[in-house]
């Protein structure tokens, strides 16, 4: 059978077993490195305290929040885009 991928769809280069996250939407289990990351940021301040706080000059920390989606689920929330054949191809 044809292989599709020379990566087989992982960024895993030589590193062994990686560990495996949930996926944040539909719970299925995927490996670390093919699962795709999407990252956000979120303070801890109300809106109106914060703006107040900017105007003041203070700076106000960022968390971020991390989220592990398998591809079909990237897919469906279009954190990843449908690239044809020859644009997978090149990078």
């Amino acid at each position: 059978m044809a292989k599709k991928r020379k990566s087989g769809g992982r960024s895993k280069g030589g590193k062994g077993n990686l560990g495996k996250v949930q996926c944040s939407s539909c719970g299925r289990l995927v490996p670390r490195d093919k699962a795709k990351r999407k990252t956000s940021y979120k303070t801890l301040v109300d809106f109106a305290i914060g703006k107040e706080l900017r105007q003041s000059g203070t700076h106000i920390a960022r968390v971020p929040f991390v989220k592990y989606y398998c591809v079909s689920c990237a897919i469906h929330r279009h954190h990843v885009k449908i690239r044809s054949e020859d644009d997978r191809k090149s990078r």
